[in-house]
């Protein structure tokens, strides 16, 4: 049996008890009317929690809902396999949900935030003030994944963006090798897979997983580092990777075409990135 097959098969198990204990249903309101959830002040993380950046938006993306895209079940979600495909503590409230944070670039919850992701940054538009504030996270080794845009027009107004906080003549945008460490944290992924939204996905009977056609039919995963070779920002471009992760109940087809991928590479960079 392959690795991937293992982890499929344990993701099967585990979709299975948590859908019997209904504990993924009975978490909080619809898609559209959660609530961005801040960290209480003076509150003290005791394990890791998933940090989810708000920005302003100047566009608008097809299927995309600015910083919100994804938001909340992929974070709550991926926290608990994390906690159960590795020995990770995961940081819980006191009725079992895992904790989840909203953080604006300019709040200092920032800081205790060592691991950070966001969605649909082909929306995305930071001040002079963001950019100077985010540049100092990642430069004093805070982590950022940015996920779930498409095409090349997303792909320009990102690039465009994260300029501004990190110059690409000082710090390029490189795509990673698969021999890079992040691909062999803990699995060892062979392949960037390209997840498409489950919609998406179900209009097109499961045919193609490009959602701009011919301009995004190859994911991306690229970086960019610091002097000393730490994956500073990770971008996965052409692929909805949380996707995988916050509808991984609502289908089982869905699930065990992308979960079990979604999940591998997931793990993989919330490791290193919390290891380096």
């Amino acid at each position: 049996m392959t690795r991937r097959s293992v982890v499929s098969v344990v993701l099967v198990l585990l979709a299975a008890s948590a859908l019997a204990s209904a504990a993924l249903a009975q978490w909080g309101y619809g898609r559209s009317r959660y609530p961005p959830r801040f960290r209480p002040a003076n509150h003290v993380d005791e394990g890791f929690t998933f940090c989810r950046l708000m920005y302003t938006s100047n566009r608008r993306e097809r299927s995309g809902r600015g910083w919100s895209t994804d938001y909340p079940y992929a974070d709550i979600n991926f926290m608990i396999r994390l906690s159960e495909m590795t020995s990770t503590h995961v940081n819980l409230d006191p009725v079992g949900e895992p904790n989840h944070w909203v953080v604006t670039v300019t709040d200092d919850a920032l800081y205790g935030c060592p691991f950070l992701m966001t969605s649909d940054v082909g929306t995305m538009s930071l001040r002079p003030v963001e950019a100077a504030r985010l540049r100092d996270y990642l430069l004093k080794g805070g982590f950022l994944w940015v996920d779930d845009f498409w095409g090349s027009r997303s792909w320009a107004q990102w690039a465009g963006e994260i300029a501004k906080v990190l110059p690409p003549g000082e710090y390029p945008i490189k795509d990673l090798p698969l021999d890079h460490s992040v691909f062999k944290t803990m699995f060892h992924i062979r392949e960037i897979p390209q997840i498409s939204n489950i919609h998406f996905w179900r209009w097109s009977g499961g045919a193609t997983t490009s959602e701009r056609g011919p301009d995004s039919e190859v994911p991306h995963f690229r970086g960019i580092t610091d002097e000393h070779g730490r994956l500073m920002v990770a971008m996965t471009h052409n692929t909805d990777i949380q996707d995988a992760w916050e509808r991984e109940g609502e289908d089982p087809r869905f699930f065990e075409r992308f979960s079990p991928d979604g999940y591998q590479l997931g793990v993989n960079v919330v490791l290193y990135a919390m290891s380096h």
